[in-house]
């Protein structure tokens, strides 16, 4: 499976990004899709992820994130996003858009199996 994250840029707090994810793979609801980040001199963390879509496709938030970003697949155009809004200044980093074939291990980077480049997201105060 090949990932191929974009939309990240500058953004003033308090602002708005829509970062997509599309995907190679034909079978694509038959994966798990999730989000990670990882700042300056930070271990990547986990963002939101989607389960498979045969699964129930439930979203699943860090709690940091909980209320101001949102996670979404469209598996017709084989894409996940993840609207950001509210955001401030220590949601910047580096977001990666990650897939999964395993279920449930959705909230670790080793539950991953293929992963993105990779879109920065910078939000000044």
């Amino acid at each position: 499976v090949q990932l191929q994250a974009s939309g990240g840029g500058l953004v003033q707090a308090g602002g708005s990004l829509r970062l997509s994810c599309a995907a190679s793979e034909r079978a694509f609801s038959s994966y798990g899709m999730g989000w990670f980040r990882q700042a300056p001199g930070k271990e990547r963390e986990f963002v939101a992820a989607l389960s498979k879509s045969w699964s129930g496709g439930s979203p699943y938030y860090a709690d940091s994130v909980k209320g101001r970003f949102t996670i979404s697949r469209d598996s017709a155009k084989k894409m996940v996003a993840l609207q950001m809004n509210s955001l401030k200044p220590e949601d910047t980093a580096v977001y990666y858009c990650a897939a999964t074939a395993s279920s449930g291990r959705y909230f670790t980077a080793l539950g991953y199996d293929y992963w993105g480049q990779g879109t920065l997201v910078t939000v000044s105060s």
